[in-house]
């Protein structure tokens, strides 16, 4: 048996050094190459075993042909502008270039912007606006429960599809993976058109799992968008112990919904089903409050730069007054990292708000293991307390605004295909940062006395844990 066990011992090594040589071609960030060099090297089987669940990359790989990119593209009727004529300041116009250059993103001027920080206001609002769809209704969300309200939107959904609505959903296998079989046949038998996101089933499960569809967007016959980050479930309006969850959604009406319809239509491509022929109205309206310039860029595991947080990058580094930061998660990169803490060095208002505890024990320790380095450098830190924030929100000085899907962390920005829409208005801004303050009155700020004096168990546990950061 010798020979077999030296066989084995051969295909191993062969493999071992297969892997070594694909990582190194892949010419990554040489800190993550050398880390999983070490893995590979020092863990056995398993070493091999984690890599090809979460060290593998997608890059450079197309979601779409160019040719129905271009197809999707002229089935809009708007007409770019001049950026240099926006009336906002040179760093907003740079950001504008910066998305344009990352991801072809379209400015679309004269927009209107309605904010839901309740999780009942935004489904009420969900729930009247598809009432009245008479065309299509396109969703797409990462979790989309079986429970209260994912039932009552699915019954509402069967029935305009038996109207003769064309009704489409995208739900991520991985986050919807709670939800019934039966939820999901009963839907396509009344003839909802729904399909799961890279589907994990055998022999693709170890290529597929760890790339999820992060995004929560919908489309109601190309006049009416809804962004943000709530999921369908009851946790939003119902809580889970303590109280519904917290949470930014946005609804937007005007030529920028024709961004998520785009969105929408190259995942759904993707899937390989056919390409939409549906239109969106590209075409301002001539009413009160359609004054908000929006552009909306996605990212994900495919995408050759890492198109948010570059945004995120650019915004920051530009800020002159203050950065008010929501999400449920921080988990910086290291150049994320250092941004803020320069900005706030160089005495800007820089405020992170996470919550007192999220849903996942392991990224709560994560995100408390980089609060001394911010408090250190000057940033001021929140802790929610009423219930999870989960609101995933970015504030730059007077005009600028985030709102989206993508968490403040490695999994959002490198791994998760996420949608945010980066908003360029004083009264939308204005808005955000009183509801921030609002949310700030729920929250204790951490100081750096009582933060060094936390139980030594808890700063090991938040050490430990801080390894895994890039695969959290």
């Amino acid at each position: 048996m010798a020979w077999y066990y030296a066989l084995l011992i051969a295909a191993y090594v062969g493999t071992i050094i297969s892997l070594v040589a694909v990582v190194l071609s892949e010419n990554r960030n040489p800190v993550k190459s050398l880390a999983w060099i070490t893995v590979l090297l020092m863990v056995p089987v398993l070493g091999v075993i984690f890599y090809i669940f979460f060290g593998r990359s997608l890059k450079n790989t197309r979601m779409i042909t160019r040719r129905n990119r271009r197809r999707l593209r002229k089935r809009e009727s708007f007409r770019s502008i001049d950026i240099n004529t926006i009336p906002f300041s040179d760093e907003s116009i740079q950001q504008v270039k910066l998305a344009q250059t990352l991801s072809g993103a379209i400015y679309y001027p004269g927009n209107k912007v309605e904010i839901f920080t309740s999780g009942q206001a935004k489904f009420d609002s969900l729930m009247a606006d598809i009432e009245n769809a008479r065309q299509y209704i396109h969703l797409q969300y990462y979790i989309f429960d079986d429970d209260r309200i994912g039932t009552r939107i699915g019954e509402l959904l069967m029935r305009k599809a038996r109207e003769g609505v064309k009704v489409r959903i995208i739900y991520d296998h991985i986050g919807s993976i709670k939800t019934k079989n039966k939820f999901f046949k009963q839907l396509r038998e009344a003839g909802v058109m729904v399909y799961p996101f890279f589907r994990v089933t055998f022999p693709h499960f170890a290529t597929r799992i760890n790339w999820r569809n992060h995004r929560k967007i919908v489309i109601i016959d190309g006049t009416i968008g809804y962004i943000g980050g709530m999921n369908i479930a009851d946790r939003y309006i119902y809580g889970t112990g303590e109280g519904p969850w917290r949470d930014t959604h946005l609804r937007i009406t005007g030529p920028a919904v024709g961004a998520l319809q785009y969105s929408f239509a190259v995942d759904w491509s993707f899937m390989g089903q056919p390409l939409l022929e549906e239109t969106t109205d590209t075409n301002i309206p001539d009413a009160p409050g359609f004054t908000s310039g929006i552009q909306m860029l996605t990212s994900g595991p495919t995408s050759h730069w890492s198109n948010i947080a570059m945004m995120f990058h650019k915004a920051i580094a530009g800020a002159k007054q203050c950065v008010y930061i929501q999400t449920p998660y921080f988990l910086p990169t290291e150049s994320l990292l250092r941004t803020l803490q320069t900005v706030a060095l160089s005495k800007v208002d820089v405020r992170l708000m996470i919550p007192a505890r999220s849903d996942s024990s392991i990224l709560t320790y994560a995100s408390f293991s980089y609060i001394q380095e911010c408090l250190r450098s000057g940033i001021k830190v929140y802790l929610y307390e009423p219930s999870m924030m989960h609101a995933k929100t970015v504030i730059v000085d007077d005009e600028f605004v985030s709102v989206g899907s993508t968490n403040f962390d490695f999994r959002s920005f490198e791994y998760n295909f996420e949608s945010n829409v980066f908003i360029y208005s004083h009264a939308v801004n204005s808005r955000m940062r009183e509801i921030f303050l609002e949310d700030q009155k729920k929250c204790m700020r951490v100081s750096s006395n009582q933060w060094r004096k936390r139980p030594a168990t808890q700063k090991v546990k938040e050490s430990l844990v801080r390894l895994l950061s890039p695969v959290l």
